[in-house]
């Protein structure tokens, strides 16, 4: 439909554009008797400033996924849409695959979720998965999920897998701030997923109370730095949370140790929610 919009709009520009030219050009002729000038071709975008990822990082990232489903043997991959402003309208996205000459269109579950189809020639001419919404109103995260999990629970192993592949993706939304910065210089590889406490958020289907984390008889309930994109502490990003891809989901980011190993990957993340009882 957004492709078909488009060509719409495109086609309705250039006739616009052609008859004015036209006219142009026969009144510049009657009056100096100048030789036409040859034709113009002239482009048109429907959302000149886009939220758009690469193609190509995102396929490395399934990729990824393949390579190292061992860690998450039950679980399938989406990706996954969210809001960055308060104002982003996250119903009826249309999502597409675009290149110089691929338009390819993905179809956005109703829970904003989606799997990317491959594509050879999107591949060969570095396609962007392009959203029919403006650039920094959304963020992009995988969803890594194993099925018959208790409820308001999720497995850590899904979730390590998750910051790999969403690295490999180059899925988190940064920009030219402070906080930008500061992720951008550690986010590079999915092996910083392997560090003890590396700063990659993750978010809950709610506003969150508390996390923990089970496995077996050992418990630990994660300290409140680790919530709320750190605003809590006092590094300074509580100043630069209107930066981060988080603004509008902070109270439902969580960090975790992933890297510590002692936890495995069966560790089940148990959360409890503002609005629980």
């Amino acid at each position: 439909m957004q492709h078909h919009a488009l060509s719409l709009n495109i086609a309705k520009q250039i006739a616009l554009t052609v008859a004015c030219a036209a006219v142009g050009v026969h009144v510049a002729a009657q009056d100096a008797g100048v030789k036409a000038l040859p034709p113009v071709t002239v482009m048109a975008k429907a959302n000149p400033d886009p939220v758009e990822k690469s193609y190509r990082k995102m396929i490395r990232g399934m990729d990824l996924f393949e390579k190292q489903h061992g860690i998450s043997p039950n679980a399938s991959l989406r990706f996954k849409l969210l809001p960055r402003r308060r104002q982003t309208d996250m119903n009826s996205i249309e999502l597409e695959v675009l290149g110089s000459n691929a338009a390819v269109p993905v179809a956005v579950a109703p829970d904003h979720t989606f799997t990317l189809p491959r594509d050879g020639q999107a591949l060969d001419e570095d396609a962007q998965v392009t959203p029919n919404r403006k650039a920094q109103s959304m963020t992009w995260r995988t969803e890594i999920r194993t099925p018959g999990l208790p409820p308001d629970t999720r497995r850590l192993g899904d979730l390590r897998l998750e910051c790999k592949v969403g690295m490999e993706a180059g899925l988190v939304s940064g920009d030219r701030s402070l906080f930008g910065r500061i992720v951008g210089a550690v986010f590079e590889t999915p092996a910083y997923c392997d560090r003890n406490n590396p700063r990659y958020l993750f978010f809950a289907d709610r506003p969150l109370f508390s996390v923990a984390l089970v496995a077996g008889q050992r418990t630990e309930v994660l300290a409140v730095s680790r919530l709320y994109a750190g605003a809590s502490d006092d590094t300074g990003l509580s100043d630069a949370l209107s930066d981060c891809d988080c603004e509008v989901l902070v109270d439902r980011t969580y960090e975790l140790p992933l890297g510590d190993r002692s936890w495995p990957d069966d560790t089940l993340v148990e959360f409890e929610y503002m609005d629980d009882e």
